[in-house]
């Protein structure tokens, strides 16, 4: 969700709704590509979950399921092209309006074209490579078909990166940028006969040469292309190709990186479980949860804090991203916090703090994230982060029923027929979790599988029970809108492994590991100093951010100080949890204060005492592992 105001080292997240009136960002082929693809993806497990028991299968329907990711990704990342929804900083709006602001658009729209054209080379090479190779799915489909969609895709954002730049000089200058540089690197012989287009002959040659000259100011352009708001993937993707450029390697490395995490295994549950959260959000799941909760706490002391803190936790995990819980609960819940005689400065802290809890529980997109990013089985982190996220969520609600009782906050009666009729009505909305932890705990499918379902019982349940979601009106819009979310991640995601590539290849993990061994001699050492490490961090990361650049160093350190995988990920995602409140630029933070239109100090001041419970929590699960390991110990098959 953009963040409205946010600030300079604070990255926006991608997939905003369009706003009513807007017009749809790309073309009507790529959307409905997009709708029938998703569908597509959808059936496929879920048929192949229910042959399963059936004691038969479906040829190749995972498989297809997998590469079908591919082109979400790919099509979702060419419509945030488009809509302006990609992962970056929001600094240019802090400058001058003006000359300013649009010579700091023009340099990343400049960036943006020439980064995405030299991707589609280097993915059109790759292509080109892979024709001669014989590796089909089921039916005989030449896997290299699937490919098609990547130098095409970076093809259309290049251009759509022009097109975006703020006027015509601006988009002038991109077209004559292109023109000029790309017949210098066929003059510099990247393109040689008789190898692939983007293939650096005599490298070391080269990099004695003219080419380490290209190091320093590469560097300084891109970060500078950054700081100044262009896409986070792109800045990525300019590092990749020139450290891969540098070392004298094909450049083709980044889009094989891409396509290898495309149709990885785990990845489509991604799209799948994105999409079932959208389809919930769009058919009022919010106020049938509200209703539920207040029916259920309402008579307690601090008894709506505590509704406040369980319900926005659960929409957490549907939508993924604590910024949208904010933005679509905050409106609701804070006047029904301060009617109810909540100090505001409370009720301000509490909403902007419950927005970021939930992001352990199932189907929350960060975990998935990360375990694509770790190699660490999704499964298990799902199981292992049930009791650390229910221990954040009742420390928040402690303090709220404390609060609650000082205040002498209003209760009310409890009325059996009321909790069962709102328990009853949002029954649909509270069976998507239960059915993801039982499917994935039981054995009865796979993570994708169970992702599959899960995105089919959001549709059935919207359409068909509910009747909030028109299907032909309103369920095509939400699935481009979830898979243009997707398609920001998945592509971010991708050219980070292009460059966790080429850190592996210089052996910067063996030498970041080396230090920390030399530094830091005992497993609670490296977890403190992993802890403040991932606050400060989390402050200013955007929490897709933080996965794919920190998970991939994180994660052999530590496995080398022997912290258990599962326990690291729950600790990782525990404090970019936390990060969302740290000041001074804690995402929360910035986006309470723009939906609410209060000062950020005044944010820093209320939201401190959650900062500290909340820290209070990360510290227990991060040093008293049992927390995390204990259910994954019995769910263990053999137990």
């Amino acid at each position: 969700m953009d963040a409205p105001h946010a600030p300079p080292a604070v990255a926006h997240v991608a997939g905003a709704p369009e706003a009513p009136g807007e017009a749809p960002a790309g073309t009507a082929f790529e959307r409905w590509a997009l709708v029938a693809i998703v569908l597509a993806m959808v059936l496929l497990p879920t048929l192949e979950a229910i042959a399963r028991r059936l004691k038969t299968s479906l040829p190749g329907a995972i498989v297809y399921t997998e590469h079908f990711t591919l082109w979400v990704a790919f099509l979702g990342a060419m419509l945030a092209t488009a809509s302006g929804h990609h992962l970056a900083l929001s600094t240019v709006d802090f400058l001058p309006a003006g000359r300013p602001r649009v010579l700091a658009r023009s340099f990343g729209s400049a960036v943006t074209t020439l980064v995405c054209a030299f991707l589609a080379y280097a993915s059109l090479d790759m292509v080109l490579l892979d024709k001669g190779r014989v590796d089909t799915l089921a039916g005989g489909v030449p896997e290299w078909w699937f490919e098609v969609v990547m130098p095409v895709g970076f093809a259309v954002m290049s251009v759509r990166g022009a097109l975006k730049a703020p006027n015509r000089a601006a988009r002038i200058f991109c077209w004559i940028l292109i023109a000029a540089v790309l017949p210098f690197i066929v003059s510099r012989g990247l393109f040689p006969k008789g190898a692939g287009f983007l293939t650096l002959p005599d490298g070391p040659t080269l990099l004695r040469g003219h080419t380490a000259a290209l190091a320093w100011p590469g560097s300084l352009l891109l970060f500078a292309a950054f700081l100044l708001g262009a896409p986070v993937f792109v800045v990525m993707a300019g590092f990749a190709l020139l450290l891969f450029y540098l070392a004298g390697t094909p450049v083709a490395a980044v889009p094989a990186e891409t396509f290898r995490l495309g149709v990885s295994p785990t990845l489509p549950a991604i799209p799948l479980l994105t999409v079932a959260g959208y389809v919930l959000a769009e058919g009022g799941a919010s106020q049938r949860l509200v209703r539920a909760a207040q029916s259920l706490f309402g008579w307690m002391p601090g008894g709506l804090a505590v509704m406040a803190a369980f319900v926005c936790a659960l929409f957490t995990t549907f939508t993924g991203a604590s910024g949208v819980t904010i933005l679509a609960l905050g409106g609701m819940i804070l006047p029904a916090l301060v009617s109810e005689r909540y100090p505001e400065g409370f009720s301000l802290g509490l909403v902007t703090a419950a927005g970021s809890l939930g992001l352990l529980f199932p189907p929350s997109l960060p975990v998935i994230l990360y375990g694509v990013v770790a190699g660490v089985p999704i499964e298990h982190l799902y199981i292992g982060g049930l009791v650390p996220g229910l221990l954040m969520i009742v420390l928040v609600a402690a303090y709220g029923v404390w609060m609650g009782i000082r205040s002498n906050a209003l209760r009310t009666k409890f009325e059996p027929r009321e909790a069962v009729r709102a328990l009853w009505h949002a029954k649909w909305d509270l069976g998507l979790p239960l059915l993801i932890i039982v499917a994935v705990a039981g054995g009865f499918a796979t993570i994708v599988e169970s992702a599959a379902l899960g995105a089919a019982y959001a549709i059935v349940a919207e359409i068909l029970l509910h009747k909030d979601v028109h299907p032909t009106r309103d369920l095509p819009r939400v699935l481009v809108h979830a898979s243009t979310l997707v398609g920001s991640v998945v592509i971010l995601l991708g050219v980070a492994l292009g460059m966790t590539s080429y850190l592996v290849d210089a052996e910067i993990p063996t030498l970041l590991l080396g230090w920390v061994q030399a530094h830091i001699h005992t497993q609670w050492e490296f977890l403190l100093a992993l802890n403040v490490l991932l606050l400060v961090l989390g402050s200013v990361l955007e929490i897709y951010s933080a996965i794919v650049v920190l998970a991939p160093l994180v994660a052999p350190l530590g496995a080398a100080f022997g912290v258990e995988p599962v326990h690291l990920g729950v600790v990782f995602l525990a404090n970019l949890e936390l990060g969302f409140l740290f000041p001074p630029m804690g995402l929360n933070l910035f986006l309470s204060a723009s939906r609410f239109q209060k000062p950020l100090p005044l944010l820093y001041r209320k939201a401190l005492p959650f900062l500290v419970i909340m820290a209070v929590g990360v510290l227990l699960i991060t040093y008293v592992p049992a927390i995390t390991t204990g259910v994954v110990a019995l769910m263990k098959p053999g137990r």
